[in-house]
């Protein structure tokens, strides 16, 4: 059967789909014969009802079908920069969680109450997260590069009762202390009322500085060998993830265990052929989805190896070194990271014995054609290279990779199992050939359930779908091509994507205007000639209060603000000052329109714009040459 004809079916005959997923993945599921699909006809939550809602009657646990394996396989290995650090199998997993999950029953937690990780890409976090999931909490977490506001900007709309964090970790070669942040979210979120610290660094850390602290190893009972995993609806909530907070706070989306589970089987057993035989390695940190997507792994009985440091230190080559080192059959990592490892005349093929690595998955930004060359020239002739695209909203994909079909230069191979995804041009009309916006036209498991603290469903209408009527718009300007493969040139919306990374623009401007002689900002990604597709350099326009300069020294004190209370990835490229800067009528500063002046682009609508004159300040900048 041809790829398109499968899809096709999948799309039209979706709960007969996903139910055949189910039992071919043999997902740990009660009552599916009872169960049942409501609403599959619409997409956004109305309000005055419910949206989309999948087998309806079912209880899974999530935790129970990622510990499904109880034996001597190994499960997690783990590496830094200092080289391999951690080794747990299936049956010492299944121990660990079933310590950990005794001991936040101990605390208080129970279904839905919330629990957050503040953790570098350890295996305790991944332990952390499945005790959360077993005994029907939920879990979310956050990087330890983010600053305090970037933290509270997440944690405080969520309110978890535990707070899990590491005393510090290692980044290019630099120690970074993670006990003074957690301190300070403690202080500002009342309702966190345990503090659980993982020895991370070696745990001399003084535990006084954050009151009532304890060591992850106190936590829970090591008598506890059996887990009693909390019988949960297929929707019930697992994971609260954070948009980029690109028009204000990030939106706080929770996705369902089920539509996660079955969604990430679907994306890992069939589009990625992975089985329990395979080692499956995606360069990650815990804040970004891929972490919760390659955690699924464990679901096949795979080994999950992680690495938590920089890509390219302590020396060019260390990613790789884990690949070949760890024997790793499928490798997870972003475009950026390829692209770099090519500027740096890396050549794995010839360095590094890869005789296990059968594919190489690519997210975070378009996937650059020289790419492809790269990978096939220096890493491994015979490769599978899937570029995949979907998002946090989604927990997943809409388009990846198909390990039956060929693989074309610059583009995404397919449209995901299930998933009715279609590219829009100007007149909302379905096209192939011409660019346009990506849209999913049918519901899917792995849509979230809800927003948090949206009941009745505005802002997750208002997220996705505005422009078209029961359609999901995602914000990505796409190309459905004649192989039926997609190409992917970036975000259609104003989102910044240094590095691969999505960054909202608003994380800036509330650091940033904090400042007292900083009156307003607009940021900016500009692309660079010669630049990998879709990467970016952080612009930072700033509009000074009258009798204040932009020197040197006022720079530094907005890099230092930003990059303390956000990310080093938010921290901006050039600052440069402006006399003003372009608004709409009502009153909305216009992203879109200074990005297209300093491109030399055409400014579609200035109508819509209050002060069109001021565009001209950002024109021909020589700032911006070089």
């Amino acid at each position: 059967m041809a790829y398109g004809v499968l899809h096709e079916w999948s799309v039209t005959h979706r709960e007969t789909f996903w139910r055949a997923l189910i039992d071919f993945c043999e997902v740990r599921i009660a009552g599916m014969d009872a169960a049942s699909c409501i609403g599959l006809d619409r997409m956004a939550p109305p309000s005055d009802g419910v949206g989309p809602r999948w087998f309806v009657g079912a209880t899974l646990n999530f935790a129970e079908n990622l510990l499904r394996y109880r034996d001597a396989q190994p499960a997690i290995i783990s590496w830094n920069e200092e080289g391999r650090q951690q080794q747990l199998t299936f049956a010492e997993l299944y121990a660990e969680v079933a310590r950990v999950a005794a001991g936040l029953r101990a605390m208080g937690v129970g279904v839905g109450d919330r629990v957050a990780g503040f953790l570098p890409n350890l295996p305790e976090t991944i332990v952390a997260m499945l005790a959360t999931a077993s005994i029907g909490a939920t879990w979310s977490s956050c990087s330890p590069d983010f600053g305090v506001q970037g933290m509270f900007d997440r944690f405080g709309q969520i309110a978890p009762k535990v707070l899990i964090c590491a005393d510090g970790y290692r980044y290019a070669s630099k120690e970074i202390d993670c006990l003074e942040r957690a301190r300070e979210i403690v202080e500002r979120i009342p309702q966190i009322e345990h503090v659980v610290v993982v020895p991370y660094r070696g745990g001399t850390a003084d535990l006084r500085v954050i009151p009532g602290a304890r060591w992850w190893q106190e936590i829970g009972d090591r008598n506890v060998t059996e887990i009693d995993f909390e019988p949960l609806p297929f929707d019930h909530p697992l994971y609260i993830m954070y948009s980029s907070g690109t028009t204000g706070l990030p939106k706080c989306m929770v996705h369902g265990a089920g539509g996660t589970l079955v969604q990430h089987l679907k994306e890992l057993v069939l589009h990625t052929d992975l089985t329990r035989d395979d080692r499956m390695f995606y360069f990650t940190t815990c804040g970004w989805m891929m972490w919760n997507w390659m955690v699924s792994s464990l679901a096949v009985g795979a080994t999950v190896v992680l690495y938590d440091g920089a890509p390219l230190l302590p020396r060019p080559s260390i990613l790789w070194d884990v690949v070949a080192e760890e024997r790793v059959s499928v490798f997870g990592t972003s475009a950026k990271f390829l692209a770099l490892s090519e500027k740096a005349e890396v050549d794995p093929v010839a360095s590094h014995d890869l005789s296990a690595l059968r594919a190489i998955l690519s997210t975070g930004s378009p996937l650059a054609a020289h790419s492809y060359d790269y990978a096939y020239r220096h890493v491994k002739a015979d490769l599978h290279l899937a570029s995949i695209s979907g998002g946090t909203d989604i927990v997943s994909c809409f388009a990846l990779g198909n390990p039956t079909m060929p693989v074309y230069r610059g583009e995404l191979q397919c449209r995901g199992l299930g998933m009715a995804v279609e590219v829009f041009d100007e007149h909302a009309q379905a096209a192939v050939g011409v660019p346009g916006e990506l849209v999913c036209t049918k519901a899917f498991p792995s849509m979230p359930v809800a927003f948090w603290n949206d009941p009745d469903g505005a802002k997750y209408r208002a997220a996705y779908f505005d422009t078209y009527p029961n359609v999901w718009r995602h914000g990505d300007w796409a190309e459905l091509t004649e192989h039926d493969g997609l190409v992917i040139y970036g975000r259609s919306d104003a989102t910044l994507n240094p590095g691969g990374v999505r960054i909202g623009t608003a994380e800036i401007y509330r650091q940033v205007e904090q400042l007292p002689e900083v009156l307003e900002s607009v940021a900016i990604g500009q692309e660079l000639p010669g630049g990998e597709a879709g990467d970016v350099r952080i612009i930072l326009f700033v509009r000074m209060r009258e009798g204040q300069v932009l020197d040197d020294v006022m720079r530094d004190r907005i890099r230092r603000q930003i990059r303390e209370n956000t990310s080093p990835l938010h921290v901006p490229k050039k600052i440069i000052a402006v006399a003003d800067i372009p608004r709409t009528i009502s009153g909305k500063i216009t992203e879109i329109a200074v990005r297209d002046v300093v491109h030399g682009r055409a400014v579609k609508n200035t109508d819509a714009l209050a002060n069109p004159g001021a565009l001209e300040l950002f024109r021909d900048l020589a700032e911006l040459r070089n």
